[in-house]
């Protein structure tokens, strides 16, 4: 009798497979998580509007899918804290979507603060002077709550990333 021949690979999906659940390293993941477990940070400085900017997200996401994974953190009480990515969870809700892909880190409240403050910060075509302001206050509360090491101080620190002068910097800070 002749052998069955086998094409493609028939071995059995794993609990990652099924589940979308892909690891990344050391204890992080990038999943596809439910829109209503994930919910913005307490203070988040960013405004999210429905102007025509975020309708031309929405049709892109509603075309191609969510291209770069949200940032979020496991909250105590269930669910994610979205750190990095409410833009593109508006646009996935206007288009219709039921999920997105979100790296999940286990953050302490001081490296999540940076990481939110940054990602934006790089990533925002516009950004109002207020939400500036607050976004450098809140890096240098985390920065100065992680102990900065070295000869720089926190505001120096945020001039260097932002290409704001220092004293720019801290003019911004003011403004909260």
């Amino acid at each position: 009798m002749p052998r069955k021949q086998t094409v493609g690979n028939l071995a059995l999906a794993g609990y990652d497979d099924i589940f979308n659940v892909m690891s990344v390293n050391d204890g992080e993941t990038v999943a596809r998580i439910s829109l209503n477990k994930l919910h913005p940070p307490e203070f988040h400085p960013f405004h999210v509007a429905d102007d025509e900017s975020m309708m031309r997200l929405a049709k892109s996401i509603k075309q191609y899918g969510v291209r770069d994974p949200g940032l979020a953190r496991p909250r105590p009480d269930g669910g994610y804290e979205l750190l990095c990515g409410n833009r593109r969870h508006r646009a996935s809700e206007l288009a219709e979507l039921s999920d997105m892909p979100v790296i999940i880190r286990n953050l302490d409240d001081n490296d999540a603060a940076i990481a939110m403050v940054d990602s934006n910060l790089e990533q925002r075509e516009t950004l109002l002077p207020s939400e500036k302001a607050w976004a450098y206050r809140i890096k240098m509360e985390a920065l100065n709550h992680k102990g900065v090491k070295g000869d720089k101080l926190s505001g120096e620190i945020i001039a260097e990333q932002s290409g704001d002068s220092r004293n720019q910097v801290f003019r911004f800070i003011r403004l909260t």
